[in-house]
């Protein structure tokens, strides 16, 4: 009995003894070592694949750079990649836990259980996380083209564990109906991605203010209908199919347009579009036939196009290039006339008013020194927010003074006041029933 219980009490100093004869030390402490840096790199290479940027690698890949196809290549299988990454980590951490654990018990004996693990968090998270991830957040492109190579040949050597733990994720979330590894965004979140990426770079001076501007409004190109750009029909130049020739040449030369809808006894009826060039064309070569009483204007003019008001502009901008025209008539679901659009208003909702040298540069708001604006009642509200950083809403009115009509649910007086959505509307002047000039007053302003 006593020479039991003696055996049973030397045990664990013989087990030392053996784990210490088996175990050489420093060859363990290198392997760990290398374990906890290969952990980093594991580390490092997730964070610096996943947020590089892809437009940039794009760049590198059309100039000729194969190791930004690779990372192409691999952030487009990012399950695989996430996987490939996360078997590598969890084997080289838990390997290297285990080795710590081993060898800290042949030193000091159970005690070192805990030693180890203290050792090995503090290790990891110093060298295997921190680190790592925080160079690759700083250097993301430069540190995903490095690793790529390698991280690559990783992913191809695990593919079958990579689809191996899908397949058993897959089918434990599809126990609770969950889908899983959705790793293309749709493309409602791509656009608030692009929105987002776009705000976040609000550093850049006035300069890049008017880019990040430009930037915007080709993203709300699919959101803005014509309705909300078109020349209003009350601004339009037009011209009656039926004047006499005199009168036609007095009206051409009076406007600064070079294609003109005509119209046939209702201005609702819109029946060719003169182009200016054409008419000065037939004038140089036959002007005889254009002194002519029985001149028909509608034998050089050309068929009106015709589209409906709530077409986008990105759908239009595509239209008016497959078509290769630059103008186009204005209607209602009803077909009623309601203005004009031009390949040109499209591309100043992008960039900005282009003016020429006929134009006149009319801004239509003016600032006040008691922090109100004056403002035309013909502005568009997508303007005065572009104008101003406003914003006010245009879904239902396209203009200041649409929106006044719209809230109001009537046609105001000179002088009449209105307050809503966080501004006061005062009406300043109108001509017959449309409202031509406003003051507006942001609500916080008024107050103090």
């Amino acid at each position: 009995m006593n020479n039991a219980l003696m055996r049973s009490k030397t045990y664990p100093m013989n087990l030392c003894s053996i784990i210490d004869e088996e175990i050489d030390i420093p060859i363990t402490i290198f392997a760990i070592a290398f374990l906890i840096l290969l952990s980093g790199f594991f580390s490092g290479s997730e964070t610096a694949l996943t947020t590089a940027s892809k437009a940039r690698l794009s760049q590198l890949a059309r100039k000729g750079s194969s190791r930004a196809a690779i990372v192409i290549d691999l952030k487009d299988k990012s399950d695989r990649l996430i996987g490939a990454i996360l078997i590598g980590n969890s084997i080289t951490n838990i390997l290297a836990s285990a080795l710590a654990t081993s060898t800290m018990v042949a030193l000091v004996g159970e005690s070192g259980v805990v030693i180890s693990t203290v050792a090995m968090t503090v290790f990891a998270v110093i060298f295997s996380e921190m680190l790592p991830k925080t160079y690759a957040i700083n250097n993301p492109d430069k540190m995903a083209l490095f690793v790529g190579p390698l991280v690559s040949s990783l992913v191809f050597v695990l593919t079958p564990f990579t689809w191996a733990t899908r397949v058993i994720v897959e089918g434990v979330l599809k126990l609770f109906g969950i889908s899983s590894f959705s790793s293309r965004l749709a493309h409602d979140e791509r656009e608030e991605e692009l929105r987002g990426l776009i705000e976040m770079h609000n550093d850049g001076g006035e300069e890049f203010d008017h880019e990040r501007a430009m930037l915007r409004s080709v993203l709300d190109l699919a959101d803005v209908e014509v309705e909300e750009i078109m020349t209003h029909r009350s601004a339009v130049c037009m011209i009656d199919a039926e004047s006499p020739i005199d009168k036609l040449f007095a009206q051409v030369l009076k406007s600064s347009f070079t294609r003109l809808p005509l119209y046939r006894a209702d201005q609702n009826s819109i029946v060719g579009v003169l182009h200016v060039n054409e008419l000065l064309r037939r004038a140089s070569c036959n002007t005889k036939d254009m002194i002519a009483e029985d001149f028909d204007v509608m034998t050089i003019a050309a068929n009106p196009w015709i589209i409906l008001n709530s077409t986008t502009l990105l759908d239009q901008l595509q239209a008016f290039r497959a078509r290769r025209e630059h103008f186009a008539v204005v209607v209602d679901k009803y077909g009623s006339f309601m203005g004009v659009v031009t390949l040109e208003d499209i591309l100043e909702e992008i960039v900005g008013d282009i003016l020429d040298e006929k134009d006149t540069d009319v801004r239509g708001v003016c600032p006040q020194p008691d922090g109100s604006y004056l403002v035309q009642g013909s502005m568009t509200i997508r303007d005065l927010n572009r104008e101003l950083d406003w914003d006010l809403p245009y879904g239902e009115a396209s203009t200041v003074a649409g929106i006044v009509l719209y809230e109001s649910r009537k046609i105001p007086e000179v002088g009449q006041e209105f307050s809503f959505h966080g501004f006061h509307f005062l009406v300043l002047r109108r001509h017959r029933n449309q409202m031509t000039l406003l003051r507006m007053t942001p609500i916080t302003s008024r107050l103090n």
